[in-house]
This record gives structure tokens, C-alpha cells and sequence, in this order.
């Protein structure tokens, strides 16, 4: 899945791209950490301003982009988003593979030892995405994998199905705005959780595409792929340069305490909003209303490829 992580992306943000609105890779090297070792930086520029509902609209700029960085090592990662004219705004997403169903409860206890958290599990199977998104092809419960036979996954596909794994992720969303900061944080919660649950079912209906991809071909993919999406969304720079072989040793640079994970997507927030006659979970209420602002929330997601738990994220 190292290599479908990195295929979905690509591809994904590709798609969701378009001129004028989209993903910009602006950075993609290796990047050694004196802890995690060996690993890929990223730094992307998310362009989005026309696909904000217009209460957000009418408090950002016309010229509107988040800008994501990204450490892998897979199988941990982090990845944070931030946007210059808002500094007190930040989502902080650290993400953890493991080969199980989502069993694990403690996995972010290490990250989160005092924290109240939420836990929000994802189906990639059986959650409910809008009709704009959907695509037969796309759908796990009707999708069956010529190459390794997995599919199509039934209403308790989790306790049935191997091979499995998770894809446990750790969300904070941090918008230290008075009278904005609830409504903000729920919202960004919201589109979080969606936006993993249709990459990851991508991933897992792209599977015959990436499954007999080597690490080389899935770089070149990715090389190609970035600088094809610049073009789309009118945006030209020189050409994308992806490496394996760390740039500068790890006393000369250092990453984050942890690694990236899955990016933020330029899907229409409204868009993405659940059918009314569909209860959400907890992790996503109808309402935008937020727990104590005081509380740090974290969502954890369940990953995809055969598995869809995730272990526990919570709300801030």
C-alpha cells in the first residue's frame, strides 16, 4: 500500500484538479530524520477559494491557497496544512498503517496521552458518499480486482475479508478566531473525514492499476502526474525533479517528530455533505457545533486497501 498511497494521491488530486483551482506540487524530495530515517518531503499549494461555502468566502481573499507539507515514512506519516493569511488556522494529521482491522485502540496513545478524543470510523464499503462522486467502477461492493481477487466487499467485509489493513489517522484542527473557532474546527472535521473516505475508496478500485508498479515506476507516475496537474490549473514551473536519494544528511536537516499522510483534497466542501436521511457519526454531525473549544480534538480514520477502521482520532 506504499506504493497505492502514492498512486491514489497523485491520480486523485489530478482529477480533483482544474485551471485556476487544484494542487500545486511546489516541492518533492527525499528527506532523512535522524529518528524515522529515510523518507519523502512534500510542499503542495491547495487552491480553493471558488469551492468554500460563502461564509467562508466572505472572510479569505479572492487569491486563496492552504499550503501542505508532507514527511512519509511509510508506514508513518504526517502532514500539516497552513495558510498565510490566517495564522492561528492549522490541521495536523499524523497517519499509521498496520496490518489488522482496526483493532488497535491504543495506537496514538504515545501522540495524545491527555487529550479527549473522538473516534470515527470510516467503511470504505458501506459509507454513503454524495451521488457527484460516485462511481460504480469506484464502489468496493461491486468492484472485484482481476489481479488479486479481492472484492467486492459485503456489510461485514472486516471480519471476513485478508489480507487487511488500517489506516489509523491522529486530526487536529486548531482556529483560534473568536466567533468563527467552532463553526471552523466542526466544518474542517467534517471535510477531512470525507475526503479520506472517498481517497481511500479510490485506492483500493484503483488496485490493479499500482499492485505490480515497483517504487521507481510509481515516482515517475508521480513526476509525470504533478506536472500534468500544474498545467491544468494554469500554473507552469520548472520541471518537478523526485529523487531517491536523500538530498542532505540528517544533521543538516531535520523533519517533523512524525510523517504525512493523506492530503486535502479541492473537493467542494458542500459538496461532500452527508444525505439528510443518512445519520452521520459522531466524528461528523449535521450540526456545526464543537465540543469545548479548550478540548484538542483528533479524528482517526481507518485506511483503505482491504481494511477501513481506524483507530481513534478526536475532536478539538
Amino acid at each position: 500500500y506504499k506504493i497505492g498511497q502514492l498512486y491514489m494521491i497523485s491520480k486523485h488530486s489530478h482529477e480533483q484538479s482544474d485551471r485556476g483551482e487544484g494542487v500545486e506540487v511546489v516541492q518533492n524530495e527525499p528527506f532523512e530524520d535522524p529518528h524515522h530515517g529515510n523518507g519523502q518531503f512534500t510542499e503542495k499549494r491547495v487552491y480553493l477559494n471558488s469551492k468554500l461555502p460563502s461564509w467562508a468566502r466572505a472572510v479569505v481573499p479572492k487569491i486563496f491557497y492552504v499550503t501542505e507539507k508532507a514527511w512519509n515514512y511509510y508506514p508513518y506519516t504526517i502532514t500539516e496544512y497552513t495558510c498565510s493569511f490566517l495564522p492561528k488556522f492549522s490541521i495536523h494529521i499524523e497517519t499509521k498503517y498496520e496490518d489488522n482491522k482496526g483493532s488497535n485502540d491504543t495506537i496514538f496513545d504515545n501522540e495524545a496521552k491527555d487529550v479527549e478524543r473522538e473516534v470515527c470510523f470510516i467503511d470504505i464499503a458501506c459509507d454513503e458518499i454524495p451521488e457527484r462522486y460516485y462511481k460504480e467502477s469506484e464502489d468496493p461492493k461491486h468492484f472485484k480486482s482481476e489481479k488479486t481477487g479481492r472484492g467486492q466487499l459485503r456489510e461485514g467485509w472486516r471480519d471476513s475479508h485478508q489480507p487487511i489493513m488500517c489506516s489509523y489517522k491522529l486530526v487536529t484542527v486548531k482556529f483560534e478566531v473568536w466567533g468563527l473557532q467552532t463553526r471552523v474546527e466542526q466544518f474542517v472535521h467534517k471535510v477531512v473525514r470525507d475526503i479520506l473516505l472517498i481517497g481511500h475508496r479510490q485506492a483500493f478500485a484503483w488496485v490493479d492499476e499500482w499492485y505490480d508498479m515497483t517504487m521507481d515506476e510509481v515516482r515517475e507516475f508521480e513526476r509525470a502526474t504533478q506536472e500534468a496537474t500544474n498545467k491544468k490549473i494554469g500554473i507552469f514551473p520548472p520541471a518537478i525533479s523526485i529523487s531517491s536519494i536523500p538530498l542532505l544528511p540528517s544533521s543538516v536537516r531535520s523533519a517533523p517528530s512524525s510523517a504525512p499522510s493523506t492530503p486535502l483534497s479541492t473537493d467542494a466542501p458542500e459538496f461532500l455533505s452527508v444525505p439528510k436521511d443518512r445519520p452521520r457519526k459522531k466524528s461528523a454531525p449535521e450540526t456545526l457545533t464543537l465540543p469545548d473549544p479548550e478540548k484538542k480534538a483528533t479524528l482517526n480514520l481507518p485506511g483503505m486497501h482491504s481494511s477501513d477502521k481506524p483507530c481513534r482520532p478526536k475532536s478539538e
